[in-house]
């Protein structure tokens, strides 16, 4: 029998290793220049976190009792959300920057990527988007919307990995709200499950009108630039 208290010990253990990489992919972020330029930058905020041991006990528990094979060998393979940061921008054009910047800082190895990047949409014409930048699409029938990003140091004795989740400002409300209801069990409701998909459309919507809202903006100044030039 899987001792879970030994496993959330391990943890606990290099708990600060997650800790001091969590530091170095919110300084990224934080600092990296082509996302946080004014007058608006490409990031709007960003929210991070290391796992509450009492929610790996959890997680642990779900993970075993649906019979999946975790044990002290390979704890750190299974999980790879000990560390994780949230990057959240207004309207989805705006991600691509923030791809091309992840992608680059891979390129140049400071990171490495423990899994290939997945999107995670549900919606046709974002998965179209998703897939022309080279990623992974994950249809998820829950109504799900964030792609998802994990890196570890360049560094081949390390275990230490943190995730990240890239989403819209809309794509947030809905998955605050969704987390509420299901976290860290599913709802039983109909009626709540029903309602969680009518929001998931009205967020596609929103997430749209915000992406025409700055293309007209952007058209409208480049117009204006052009006649006072």
């Amino acid at each position: 029998m899987v001792d879970i208290d030994a496993l959330i010990g391990l943890y606990e253990q290099d708990k600060y290793m997650y800790g001091r990489f969590l530091d170095n992919v919110h300084s990224f972020f934080l600092h990296e220049p082509s996302l946080n330029q004014p007058p608006l930058p490409i990031i709007h905020s960003l929210k991070w976190r290391l796992k509450d041991p009492e929610h790996l006990r959890d997680k642990l528990q779900r993970k075993l009792e649906s019979g999946d094979d975790i044990n002290e060998q390979n704890l750190f393979e299974k999980i790879t959300d000990f560390a994780g940061i949230r990057v959240l921008h207004l309207y989805q054009n705006q991600f691509v920057y923030i791809h091309t910047a992840i992608m680059k800082f891979v390129e140049e190895g400071e990171w490495k990527f423990v899994e290939p990047p997945v999107a995670n949409t549900w919606d046709p014409e974002s998965k179209k988007f998703f897939e022309s930048l080279g990623l992974q699409c994950n249809v998820r029938d829950t109504y799900y919307t964030s792609i998802h990003y994990v890196v570890k140091p360049n560094n081949e004795r390390s275990h230490v990995c943190c995730e990240i989740q890239v989403r819209t400002l809309f794509e947030e409300i809905w998955g605050e709200i969704a987390h509420c209801i299901n976290y860290p069990h599913p709802t039983e409701s109909i009626a709540c499950k029903e309602q969680l998909r009518v929001l998931a459309k009205f967020i596609s919507t929103g997430t749209r009108l915000a992406d025409s809202i700055f293309k007209s903006l952007e058209e409208y100044n480049s117009k204006k630039n052009g006649e006072n030039s």
